[in-house]
């Protein structure tokens, strides 16, 4: 089976919802996915009783939920994280990211950030840890953080749950080549930015987040993915893409032919050049 994979520079998959645009020198992104939006229940006299934490948001967005909804000082839930004894997988290395699990969390009149953390990472454990999610990790040959990890990518990959397999599959199907997985996801992670611009020298960034220079998994997750993302990480449907592309909203094409994919990266810039889009190469 062909192992090479073309320049990298020529190379691009989509983040969740968007296409990326091949240019010399640059890669501009469009998408119609915003940043989520802090999320709060019903409020009554002494505040909100409840915190939604959204499928694919990252630590950092989690902290920033949480000063918010103790109304406390920016930075003090990250800061609580030293004696929040958070029960991580010891690959995690204190770093709690892909275990702050989705979900809609009590918030009580006095609730210490450290517990509401400790509340995420004990609800993901008991979401990861059962027999099935290890039974796929190990049929993988994975463990269960690495799966964790892909399933991050997944989440913020991934344009609909539908389309969560095939993203799994592909990185599957690169990892087996010995193929970087290129995901934009990654640099953004690396940058600390949810920007949907993406130029050629973000993907020469000297960080172990850089999936164009480095290969294999990163080394942590890159956001707290949802049961449908860790599903798909463990269970991928059978397939041999290694490339995908979102031509239009709901249209997103896998393959395992380059030339194909550089086909429906074509189709797509006619219609960006329809609307004054910039080309890619």
């Amino acid at each position: 089976m062909q192992k090479n994979t073309p320049p990298r520079s020529t190379i691009r998959l989509t983040r969740r919802g968007r296409i990326a645009l091949v240019a010399t020198g640059a890669v501009v992104v469009g998408t119609a996915v915003a940043v989520p939006l802090l999320i709060l229940g019903p409020e009554e006299e002494g505040g909100p009783t409840t915190l939604v934490i959204p499928e694919g948001w990252r630590a950092s967005q989690v902290y920033a939920a949480v000063d918010k909804a103790l109304a406390l000082p920016a930075g003090s839930t990250k800061k609580s994280l030293a004696k929040a004894a958070l029960k991580l997988p010891n690959d995690a290395k204190g770093n709690p990211e892909g275990y702050l699990f989705p979900a809609t969390y009590p918030l009580q009149e006095k609730t210490a950030p450290e517990k509401l953390l400790a509340l995420m990472v004990d609800t993901a454990n008991e979401k990861f840890s059962g027999a099935p999610i290890a039974a796929g990790a190990q049929r993988n040959a994975l463990n269960v953080y690495q799966a964790v990890t892909i399933a991050s990518i997944v989440q913020a990959e991934a344009a609909t749950r539908a389309d969560m397999g095939k993203v799994a599959r592909v990185v599957f199907n690169r990892l087996e080549r010995g193929m970087p997985l290129q995901m934009d996801s990654t640099i953004n992670y690396a940058l600390g930015r949810s920007t949907l611009r993406t130029t050629a020298d973000d993907t020469r960034i000297d960080s172990p987040y850089n999936s164009y220079q480095r290969m294999g998994l990163p080394p942590t997750p890159i956001d707290n993915p949802g049961e449908e993302a860790m599903r798909a990480a463990i269970n991928p449907p059978p397939g041999d893409w290694l490339y995908f592309v979102t031509v239009r909203p709901g249209d997103t094409r896998f393959t395992a032919d380059y030339g194909e994919h550089q086909r429906d990266v074509a189709e797509f810039n006619a219609q960006g050049k329809a609307a004054g889009a910039p080309a890619a190469g």
